[in-house]
């Protein structure tokens, strides 16, 4: 009874684990099905796996391939995955191939040879081989050197292409006509080539373009381009900068059976179209225009109003034509304008009664809302347009080079909160800005040079947390700079030169201050130069009052690109150290300072410098042998120093580079070394003020760029444009003192424009190399001050563009060359105190010289000095002719007609006789007629007086 109870208590525990248990069958059968499950998956897994590793290139294609590797110079490892080798024979994987999924063909080659930063200059050649590759649909060979070969006619063969690029690829001849069958072509770039196109009605077939870049490609007159251009139905985007389009209307309508409604993007800058041309069909060539670029062209006139019709314009380019006016109103119906860039025209907009900015003005701008970037620089505005200040959603303002002369006020600015970039530099604005304002905007980039932001140091700058680049040089600012300067955290480029800037400033903690570009330059700032200074990579504070020395320069970390400390009165000794302060200095200035001492030998480690100046210092020794490190340096001078010893042999076999040598002022002697004649490039050679002697070299016709008139290697701005970071091309402006036309003058925009050789002081001997005429470029000449002997060189006038000529205090003989008289430009010219002789040469030239420039050579003579003594003064004859009517100036009657006359006199005189005493016939005959003459004479005499006397004694 009691076991049976225990049973009735246990039974449904017993049910319970008896479901348990079933349930941990049904889950181990699941397991175990699940297994299997997991088993044939992963078969199938390996299975895939391994068909996965069965090669999908096809052989021939492959082969293709390598043979076109085989052409490619490839320095850089492009191709380096293409190979013959057993791991990799899969040429579907290869850099820039792809093959179909389905059938292995290869439908994608990518070798653009492009990097962010430029190009990898590959060379390759086009081959026929490429012909196999039937299947392609995408071919990029961009930026490939194909070395001026055509594009190849089979590429006309690729019927399923889809995108062909070749740009900048060093293509040259005619554009083939065999492209126009690639009728599934979407995508042709063939720009930056050097192309022509003389059919275009070849390429007009491709129906299903949509996109079309040409640029550079030349349109030989192809009058009518535009007719051909609307046979692409689908072209969305058209690109012919810089094709030289003629300015032609065909004689049919272009318009006829022919649509670009899909047009989008169109871009012909740059092609010196003209307005009666291009406004008769733009209006109308698509309403779907998103972006215009019309610049670099000879537009004229006011612009347009039919650009406000096109309502789904985005960005619209006119920079660099000749619109004048103002910006008509119709723009303001363009809701999706973001972008207008309209400078260097000749826009002066609507002209205000008074300088109020919100009155009206009958035709004012028309500057929709939607603007974010409105350029108007270069151009002649007087005002600030009415309506900017209104734009709130603009990001970029740049109104640069203008004729402003507003004044800025805080409401002007109060609606742009958007701003992020400023330029209103080169005008006359002032700005009236509180000190305690704050801008509604963060500003990244602000350019306010030449305006009025002074005289106190402008407060609200230092809310711009965000601004990295700014620029308010020539600011009148006349204060002390603020400590909070250098603690914007965001604050790369900085430039406050041509201010009245004074104070010190204080030594910072550098971790402080990033890397970029401070220019302080021609200021009033004292006192030692603060060490974090130095932490900066372009670094400019010349001409102001620092003082001190720069030892400390040592501690510096490596970095610094460009250090300009001239015209200062920094002193002491250099740093021995260069070699710990900089990889990559390229520019050092340290001219018109107090620095002594030698030059330190590891300033020869600095072996990418392109600049160095030590000009007028106290330095002393010779040239540290190290200096022959600089091989790509272009500006050597070290000039009014006290340098001493032999010109070195080596700036000649290592300075190859130098374009100016400037070594004057010195104590340099010995002789100059032949090996100067090796600077191919010098522009400039000064050696003026030494101890140099010998004789003059006579290779100096190695001097390629004086050789040469009119060339330069050195750009018109004078500036040597090193790209740095953080500034403009011509941050750094090269200058050079040299003595023009007797003066010193420092030459700075016209670097580029001068060319002389100054030997000037010195004690050369010898005479002068006739290799001088060789040096067509030349324009100024000095050596004057030596020992020099013989004859001004007779080829002189070959120096065509000679201006300044100065060979005075030597002991030149001779005469002065006829040929001196040929040099038209020559503009001061000293020959005083030589031994010269005979007359000067007539010539406008150098009759027109004072006559000190002759002054010494007691044997000259002519004009402007004393009339030799040869010359027949007609002065006297003058003088008794004057009350005649006219006078008589007989130029014929000279010394040498008295003489020839009474030579021929004496001649035919004994002539006469001889013949007389000799021929008897003659004799007979000549007395007989005097007999004649005498009787006839008696005769009438007789007869006359008889007839007289008959007369009175009547």
């Amino acid at each position: 009874m009691h076991e049976h109870t225990i049973l009735e208590k246990l039974q449904p525990s017993l049910i319970t684990l008896n479901m348990i248990s079933q349930k941990m069958m049904e889950i181990n059968r699941f397991i175990k099905l699940l297994s299997v499950l997991m088993f044939a998956l992963s078969l199938c897994m390996k299975l895939t796996s391994v068909s996965a590793t069965e090669v999908r290139c096809i052989e021939r294609e492959r082969q293709t391939l390598l043979k076109f590797k085989h052409d490619f110079v490839d320095e850089y490892g492009l191709l380096s995955s293409w190979g013959s080798e057993e791991v990799q024979k899969e040429c579907c994987k290869w850099e820039g191939v792809l093959c179909s999924n389905r059938t292995g063909h290869v439908i994608f080659l990518h070798l653009d040879a492009s990097l962010p930063f430029g190009r990898l200059h590959l060379k390759a050649k086009l081959s026929p081989s490429l012909l196999e590759l039937q299947y392609l649909n995408y071919l990029d060979l961009s930026h490939i050197d194909f070395g001026g070969s055509e594009i190849p006619k089979f590429f006309g063969s690729f019927m399923k292409l889809r995108y062909l690029r070749l740009i900048d690829s060093n293509l040259t001849g005619e554009v083939p006509c065999e492209l126009g069958n690639l009728r599934n072509l979407h995508t042709l770039n063939l720009g930056y080539n050097d192309l022509r196109i003389n059919n275009l009605e070849c390429l007009s077939h491709l129906s299903s373009l949509s996109y079309l870049g040409l640029t550079g490609v030349n349109f030989v007159n192809q009058t009518s381009w535009l007719h051909y251009i609307t046979r692409f139905p689908f072209l969305k985007e058209l690109d012919l900068r810089d094709c030289q389009l003629p300015s032609t209307v065909s004689s049919f309508d272009i318009f006829t059976n022919s649509s670009l409604s899909y047009l989008s993007i169109l871009d012909l800058s740059s092609n010196d179209l003209t307005s009666s041309f291009t406004f008769h069909w733009l209006f109308n060539i698509s309403a779907s225009l998103t972006k215009i670029d019309l610049s670099y062209n000879q537009l004229e006139g006011p612009i347009p109003d039919g650009f406000g019709e096109l309502i789904f314009l985005e960005e619209l380019a006119l920079k660099n034509n000749k619109f004048h006016g103002g910006i008509p109103k119709s723009f303001g119906n363009l809701s999706h304008l973001y972008s207008l860039d309209i400078s260097y025209n000749e826009l002066n907009g609507p002209l205000p009664d008074n300088k109020k900015l919100n009155e009206f003005h009958p035709r004012g701008l028309g500057l929709p809302s939607s603007l974010q970037r409105l350029d108007l620089s270069s151009n002649k505005f007087k005002r600030l347009p009415e309506g900017i200040e209104k734009l709130s959603e603009l990001r970029v303002l740049v109104m640069a080079s203008n004729l402003l002369d507003d004044t800025i006020t805080e409401s002007y600015l109060s609606n742009l909160s958007n701003l992020t970039f400023l330029d209103l530099s080169f005008n006359s604005l002032v700005f009236n800005l509180s000190s305690d304002w704050i801008p509604p905007f963060q500003m990244q980039e602000m350019q306010l040079s030449r305006n009025h932001l002074g005289p106190h140091f402008p407060n609200w700058i230092r809310t711009q947390n965000s601004l990295g680049q700014l620029d308010i040089s020539f600011a009148g600012i006349s204060d002390v700079l603020p400590d909070w300067l250098w603690n914007m955290p965001s604050l790369k480029y900085l430039v406050l030169s041509h201010n009245n800037i004074r104070g010190q400033i204080p030594n910072l903690p550098s971790n402080l201050v990033p890397l970029g570009t401070v220019d302080l330059s021609y200021n009033n700032l004292s006192g030692p130069i603060p060490l974090f200074l130095f932490h900066y990579r372009n670094l400019q504070l010349s001409n102001n009052m620092f003082s001190g020395s720069i030892l400390h320069l040592c501690t510096i970390p490596k970095g610094i690109s460009m250090l300009d400390l001239s015209y200062n009165q920094l002193a002491g000794e250099l740093p021995n150290c260069w070699m710990n302060i900089s990889d990559h200095l390229i520019i050092l200035d340290l001219a018109n300072n107090n620095f002594a001492g030698k030059i330190p030998l590891t300033l020869g480690t600095l072996d990418q410098l392109l600049v160095l100046h030590l000009r007028k210092n106290n330095f002393v020794g010779e040239l540290p042998s190290t200096m022959r490190n600089f091989s790509r340096l272009i500006m050597l001078d070290v000039g009014d120093n006290k340098l001493t010893g032999n010109v070195p042999a080596w700036i000649g076999t290592h300075l190859t580079s130098l374009k100016f040598l400037i070594l004057r002022f010195n104590e340099f002697d010995g002789i100059m070394p032949s090996t100067i004649c090796h600077l191919n490039n010098i522009h400039l050679l000064d050696l003026a003020r030494n101890n140099i002697s010998g004789r003059i070299s006579r290779c100096l016709n190695n001097f390629t760029d004086l050789v040469q008139k009119n060339s330069s290697s050195i750009k018109d701005t004078g500036s040597l444009e090193f790209n740095f970071f953080y500034a403009p091309d011509d941050f750094y402006l090269d200058n050079t003192f040299v003595q023009w036309k007797g003066q010193d003058l420092e030459f700075r925009k016209l670097l580029r424009h001068l060319k002389g050789i100054d030997l000037s002081s010195n004690k050369l001997v010898g005479t002068i190399p006739q290799e001088f005429a060789a040096l067509k470029g030349l324009v100024f000449l000095n050596l004057s001050r030596n020992h020099l002997t013989g004859n001004i060189i007779s080829n002189i006038g070959k120096m065509e563009t000679l201006e300044w000529l100065d060979l005075s205090r030597n002991q030149l003989s001779g005469e002065i060359p006829n040929s001196l008289a040929d040099l038209n430009f020559l503009g001061v010219l000293n020959l005083s105190y030589n031994n010269l002789r005979g007359k000067i040469p007539s010539g406008t030239q150098l009759q027109s010289f004072n006559s000190s420039v002759y002054a010494g050579n007691i044997q000259l003579c002519g004009k402007p000095l004393a009339e030799c003594p040869g010359d027949i003064s007609n002065g006297s004859t003058t003088d008794q002719e004057e009350g005649n009517s006219f006078e008589e100036d007989d130029g014929f009657i000279t010394l040498g007609f008295y003489i020839c006359m009474a030579f021929g006199f004496i001649i035919g005189f004994w002539t006469v006789i001889t013949t007389l005493v000799l021929k008897h016939s003659w004799r007979h005959s000549y007395f007989n007629w005097w007999n004649n003459v005498g009787n006839w004479m008696y005769v009438t005499t007789t007869v006359y007086l008889r007839r007289l006397k008959r007369k009175f004694l009547a």
